[in-house]
């Protein structure tokens, strides 16, 4: 009897984001998510915990609160319920757009211990408003052909990368040893084990390479002292994020309009990350698709508050990762969500994943992040770039996103609400290339020639003139 090939295992009528694969693949690369997203979900409870002045207990807690939340965003949007979610293998967390609105709420707190209430309070009617708003916020998605999508995913990419060169430097910015060549030298090594285990393993062990990686980088860091076991052995087994912890929501205007604020900066890269993650899976998000993941988003944000957690956004770091391993199954991601909610249920499980160095998560992260960049390029070069109309676009749209990255204070001038959304480089190349499609490619389109030149080279006139 002829072996059975892999691919007549399934049948041919399921799409690979609707497949359910065998439970052990299922664990591990569901943690591989998971372990890929844990330094973002953790980072803004951390910064604005340590604000408000929080102990090291109740950092714990807010931290193991946003674990919890995030999963239960994961189910929401991978698994969905009637009209609510993507359905798509995406990745739910606290947003870090909120996190400097949220310092600054914190910061015109006189009783600190009021400020959570109110930042909570404030998420609350930005998700419920977000909510609302979703069917019309997502009809934006004609606006985004692959001149568009492309330079926002290549943007994606591009925007993530800084925050994997920051983590192979270190877990301090402001420590004597931060970027010393142990750090460095463990972040290259964790990326040349995920080269070669990509390059030279096949099956299932070449999907988990980032998670072996991740594995195998920390082991090696041991010798150099910078791996800390101490979070486990300090860790409760069992804790449950108790609702309203902190106290009952609060409700001031001028916080509210800040978060929601955030909310439009989180609802635009979130509608950017459906498009990319649409044309990475082949499963390419319409409107239908990205109103339902909108309303995942803001529906999981308006919940958070109730078990103390922030408002919840998609995480485009695991893009990268479904590019890399090309493991479309939406339950693998869901079966992450159930990994963050038992790390909120369990600090001690939380505080492996916190076991891993940040030098070590740098060097998987440049894999993971550049795939992206990737994904997005090879979606511009099915966007036409033989007209130079499309070239102007995506070159304006890329330099607009970039200046965040590359002049981190050019926009210091403006006024701190402006720059939620100005130091956003996903948030203005998007708006940059949907504007300049419209402008160069809808506006007075009947005028254009179509099959023009390269911008840096002379046009049709010139040239004829000469």
């Amino acid at each position: 009897m002829t072996a059975q090939r892999a691919d007549d295992i399934h049948p041919v009528d399921i799409h690979p984001v609707d497949e359910k694969l065998p439970a052990v693949k299922m664990a591990t690369t569901g943690l591989q998510h998971v372990a890929a997203m844990y330094a973002g979900v953790v980072a803004p409870p951390l910064i604005v915990g340590a604000a408000v002045g929080l102990s090291g207990t109740e950092l714990t807690f807010l931290t193991g609160a946003c674990l919890f939340t995030a999963g239960l965003a994961t189910f929401l949007q991978t698994l969905g319920v009637w009209k609510i979610g993507a359905r798509l293998p995406f990745v739910n967390g606290v947003t870090f757009a909120g996190v400097a609105p949220m310092t600054a709420i914190v910061a015109s707190t006189d009783d600190k211990s009021d400020a959570l209430p109110i930042i909570f309070g404030a998420v609350i009617v930005a998700g419920l408003l977000g909510f609302l708003a979703a069917p019309f916020f997502s009809k934006a998605v004609r606006f985004f052909p692959p001149v568009v999508t492309g330079t926002v995913i290549t943007l994606i990419g591009v925007s993530l990368l800084p925050v994997a060169f920051g983590w192979a430097q270190g877990p301090n910015p402001g420590a004597d040893d931060y970027g010393s060549t142990t750090y460095l030298g463990l972040a290259a090594t964790t990326l040349v084990i995920v080269l070669l285990l990509r390059r030279f393993t096949r099956g299932f062990v070449k999907q988990i390479a980032v998670l072996l990686g991740l594995v195998i980088g920390t082991l090696v860091a041991i010798p150099f002292g910078v791996t800390d076991f101490g979070p486990v052995a300090d860790a409760d087994v069992v804790g449950f994020p108790t609702p309203f912890h902190f106290g009952a929501p609060q409700f001031q205007v001028a916080a509210i309009v800040s978060m929601i604020v955030v909310m439009v900066v989180s609802m635009t890269e979130s509608t950017a990350d459906m498009l990319a993650l649409g044309e990475i899976v082949d499963r390419p998000a319409d409107e239908r698709t990205i109103a339902a993941g909108l309303r995942a988003d803001t529906l999981g944000s308006a919940l958070s508050p109730l078990f103390n957690g922030f408002m919840c956004s998609a995480f485009a770091q695991n893009i990268g990762l479904v590019a890399m391993t090309r493991i479309r199954s939406r339950y693998v991601v869901a079966t992450g969500g159930a990994f963050l909610v038992l790390m909120g249920l369990c600090p001690m499980a939380a505080s492996l994943i916190a076991v891993v160095p940040r030098p070590v998560l740098g060097g998987a992260g440049v894999v993971l992040f550049g795939s992206v960049a990737a994904s997005g390029i090879q979606t511009l070069v099915r966007a036409g770039l033989d007209k130079d109309n499309n070239v102007l676009i995506v070159a304006v749209s890329l330099a607009v996103g970039i200046i965040p990255i590359t002049a981190p204070e050019f926009y210091h001038a403006f006024p701190e609400t402006a720059k939620i959304v100005l130091d956003s480089g996903i948030s203005t190349g998007c708006v940059a290339a949907v504007a300049l499609n419209l402008v160069f490619n809808h506006l007075g389109k009947q005028h254009d020639a179509q099959d023009v030149t390269h911008p840096m080279e002379a046009g049709e006139e010139i040239a004829a003139a000469h």
